[in-house]
């Protein structure tokens, strides 16, 4: 496996930002599996992706939560 490249930018803020990005995509893509499994009628898979689709929407809720707060302390800060 090949390393990953060094990240370019090292940023708490930014990393908040692209994890509560990538919890919501995936609550959202999850809607297209969790379909895609009830087609072919594996309610078990179904199942389980519901029960991640549920773990990254409270994900995403929590990092929102997290980034208002944070910027809002931070104008506040800058004010």
């Amino acid at each position: 496996m090949a390393p990953e490249p060094e990240r370019t930018v090292k940023d708490k803020n930014y990393n908040l930002v692209t994890v509560l990005q990538a919890s919501l995509h995936w609550t959202w893509q999850m809607d297209t599996y969790i379909a895609d499994a009830k087609a072919a009628g594996d309610d078990e898979l179904a199942k389980w992706f519901r029960k991640i689709q549920q773990s990254n929407r409270k994900a995403g809720d929590q990092g929102k939560e997290l980034l208002a707060r944070r910027l809002t302390e931070e104008e506040t800060a800058g004010s």
